[in-house]
């Protein structure tokens, strides 16, 4: 977009067309001039369907909801829309141009609101790497420094809001690839709690429990009013979170009282290590957090540690199925030669065990996630900690070792089914920024928004290009 909407977010420029102050044509051809024109050295679209866009503008197609007329980007992942390219970051299914034969319950739900859909974003191969660099598409440069990751797998998205080319964007979180992209690029991204947005009717499920799809932001406000639009259970969910007590955008307003929150500002056991930046990051939380009244102690769950090797064992397995999937549905058996090393390493570590090891695998993940939903339980209402153990990495490491790094506080929120929020709440000495991640009990979306919206009136955050203020 033009500086005149670069810094807005989705909710004011909501307002400003609804108000009949710009039109929503204005909108629409000042975020592709804004893509076209940043585009080309970031590499967040992959998909522009900025045709497609404009006709179903001029013809009235836009549904007249909260977000009519504001432009959107979707990842090419999960969310499919309808006659659009779908190929989740694999060079098989851009060699066979596959297209989505219909919308996503999602996409529907996004197109209800009045979002109009611009494009689809970068994402590594099916999703399965903690940075996003595809050889289909190749890598998505951090916007604060272009020789960085975005973080992964939405890091296209995140590229793309924190640039200003949209002013919110879809992702979807299967061990941090929200969060993660959210701190990487000085956002707000939510992993939702398990069954609050629906993946179907393509999917019952996302890597068994583990995937939940939402959106990044710049404004708390933002991502509370985007999720009251997406939420809610469609026939045939596994899983069905909670009912809010009122909509997500009310707690916007709503003052919080004193909160007792926990703070884990280190890695656990000794098992890896938290880099100062990670650290300065929680300790500015830590003081803003108490001159708002809310009790901090240096307190988290026993028995953090996620457990990588099962971890993976229930990764491998699913990335195993979607392989197998998508062969089907091209009539053919995918071979190693038709994916990326690390994603083949997965899938062959999936086709390596047995079904009960499998089931083994993810019951020991699961029962460990049901004890550390007890830490709630007992009097804590909010744990504390750093999104990533350290800043975003360069671009050209292996995958494996990227995950095996970054997704150390992030993955157990995914077995336990846990909202989990990434504010942006640091810049760093080299100028890039440094999220915090915040964790509540299931179903409780609402106390994240209440805290994050409090945070940010406290110290805004958001601004031209998402810009963060050094602390």
């Amino acid at each position: 977009m033009s500086d005149q909407f670069t810094g807005l977010d989705a909710t004011a420029l909501a307002g400003l067309i609804r108000n009949g102050e710009t039109p929503a044509e204005d909108v629409l051809e000042q975020s592709i001039a804004r893509i076209e024109a940043v585009n080309p050295g970031i590499n967040a679209v992959i998909h522009p369907l900025f045709e497609k866009a404009r006709k179903q503008l001029a013809s009235g197609e836009i549904a007249d909801g909260p977000f009519y007329g504001v432009p959107l980007l979707v990842k090419d992942l999960l969310c499919a829309t309808q006659g659009d390219p779908y190929h989740a970051g694999m060079r098989l299914l851009r060699e066979q141009k596959w297209v989505a034969k219909h919308d996503s319950y999602l996409a529907q739900r996004f197109r209800r609101a009045g979002f109009v859909i611009l494009g689809r974003t970068n994402t590594p191969e099916l999703g399965a790497s903690a940075t996003t660099e595809p050889l289909a598409y190749g890598p998505t440069r951090n916007p604060w420094n272009t020789k960085y990751s975005t973080g992964g797998s939405s890091g296209g998205s995140a590229a793309a809001v924190a640039t200003g080319m949209v002013p919110v964007a879809h992702g979807n979180d299967m061990g941090g690839s929200i969060r993660i992209p959210a701190s990487a690029c000085g956002l707000l991204g939510l992993k939702p709690s398990r069954g609050r947005v629906s993946p179907g009717p393509d999917h019952v499920q996302v890597w068994g429990p583990l995937g939940q799809d939402s959106v990044l932001t710049r404004s708390t406000r933002d991502l509370a009013a985007v999720l009251d639009v997406i939420s809610g259970p469609m026939l045939g969910d596994m899983f069905t979170a909670p009912k809010p007590p009122r909509p997500f955008i009310e707690e916007i307003s709503a003052e919080p009282d004193s909160l007792r929150v926990g703070v884990l500002p280190e890695g656990w056991d000794n098992d890896f290590d938290v880099d100062d930046e990670s650290r300065k990051a929680v300790s500015i939380t830590v003081e803003r957090l108490q001159s708002l009244g809310h009790r901090v102690e240096f307190a988290a769950p026993p028995g953090l540690a996620p457990g990588m090797e099962p971890a993976g064992q229930v990764v491998g397995a699913y990335i195993r199925e979607e392989l197998d999937a998508w062969g089907k549905r091209l009539g053919r058996e995918i071979n190693q030669d038709d994916v990326e090393p690390w994603t083949w390493a997965l899938a062959e570590s999936g086709r390596g065990q047995s079904a009960p090891q499998y089931l083994a695998a993810l019951e020991e993940r699961l029962q460990h996630a049901r004890g550390l939903c007890q830490w709630w339980e007992q009097g804590h209402d909010i744990l504390l900690t750093p999104t990533m153990p350290q800043l975003p990495p360069v671009l050209g490491l292996k995958a494996k070792d990227i995950n095996l790094t970054y997704g150390r506080f992030t993955v157990p929120w995914n077995f336990s089914g846990q909202p989990a929020l990434s504010l942006p709440m640091h810049l760093s000495s080299s100028g890039l920024p440094v999220g915090v991640q915040l964790v509540a009990a299931y179903g409780r979306e609402d106390l994240l928004i209440r805290i994050a919206a409090q945070l940010e009136r406290k110290r805004p955050w958001s601004g031209l290009n998402s810009v963060l203020t050094p602390s």
